[in-house]
């Protein structure tokens, strides 16, 4: 009866999402088991973007290369709007959890967007998944520069060395595009095949998102998620990341609707220009911040990464349900 009720609320998909998130929290992978998971991600993420290639034609690609409109607007919500919403929060939320985490906010405001969910999630909503991929990849190859400019402008923090833009392109490239590229190749052996196992590609996209979601959440715990805060602090910085998800989520959707994109590209602006990168974040904070600055500035990060990782589950599904609909 209960499970019923449950299943009023939520669908299968985001049933098993939260379940993930429970035994990450009580059952976290760590040592060899993390090191599995890394790896299991890894591969899954590669077989993702591999059957993406093989799915889309040429023509699609060069539209979502070209749809520099989409491109525009999901850049300014990830380093124009999201910065401006964060400092302009910055002194109520100072007020509500001290400045350390108030610094933290900020830093998760200005970074890059991610690649893998992103993408994922704008294909379960049926969106435009061309545009998605270069949109997303984009974002994490100008969040290596804009990030650090960002946090020096509105924090004060200087600037530490990393890895070159140079390592991040091919990082990047080795990791999405060259995968994505091979599928495109083998479309003409595999595509027939992958066009009518449609179900495949579907499955694929859930179980890289519930890979990343353990993988995240469990690297968030080991490093002390639920004990970095007192009890207060943790509650106001929970709900301070619901408003910031939520007034992002409708400034893309309005944005979108405003500016007249179709359907398939408003669900690409809200899921690409919405989403901060966790693995771009922790690398970036171990750079920029020192000592005890760096366990604030993760701490809204890792909380607002799992929060829009299950908002979007729930957004996806309830798209793709009404794509269904409607024919």
């Amino acid at each position: 009866m209960l499970f019923q009720h449950i299943r009023t609320f939520f669908d299968r998909f985001t049933i098993i999402l939260i379940a993930v998130v429970v035994v990450a929290t009580v059952l976290p992978a760590t040592g060899r088991g993390a090191l599995l998971f890394h790896w299991l991600t890894n591969f899954a993420i590669t077989l993702l973007f591999f059957m993406h290639g093989a799915k889309l034609s040429r023509g699609a690609i060069v539209a979502g290369l070209t749809h520099w409109r989409l491109h525009i607007l999901v850049f300014a919500c990830t380093f124009l709007v999201f910065p401006l919403l964060g400092v302009g929060l910055r002194p109520v939320i100072q007020g509500l959890v001290g400045e350390p985490l108030a610094i933290g906010i900020v830093f998760l405001c200005v970074l890059p967007g991610t690649v893998q969910s992103a993408i994922a999630f704008t294909s379960l909503a049926k969106g435009n998944v061309p545009a998605a991929i270069c949109s997303a990849s984009a974002s994490s190859i100008l969040g290596i520069v804009l990030t650090p400019l960002l946090v020096a402008l509105l924090l004060g923090v200087r600037i530490g060395t990393g890895a070159s833009l140079l390592d991040a392109i091919l990082a990047i490239s080795l990791e999405l595009l060259v995968p994505f590229i091979a599928g495109h190749l083998s479309r003409p052996l595999i595509g027939a095949w992958i066009d009518r196992h449609r179900d495949v590609l579907g499955a694929v996209d859930q179980s890289s998102i519930l890979l990343v979601v353990y993988k995240a959440m469990s690297a968030s715990v080991v490093e002390g998620l639920w004990t970095a805060v007192d009890a207060r602090q943790l509650i106001g910085l929970g709900v301070i990341c619901c408003i910031l998800l939520a007034l992002i989520l409708g400034l893309t959707s309005w944005l979108g609707r405003y500016l007249g994109f179709n359907r398939e590209d408003r669900i690409t602006i809200v899921f690409c220009g919405s989403k901060k990168s966790l693995a771009n974040g922790v690398p970036m904070a171990s750079v920029l911040f020192a000592g005890a600055m760096l366990g604030p500035a993760l701490l809204p990060l890792m909380i607002f990464h799992q929060l829009q990782l299950m908002v979007c589950a729930v957004m996806a599904q309830r798209y793709a349900r009404h794509a269904d609909a409607s024919g």
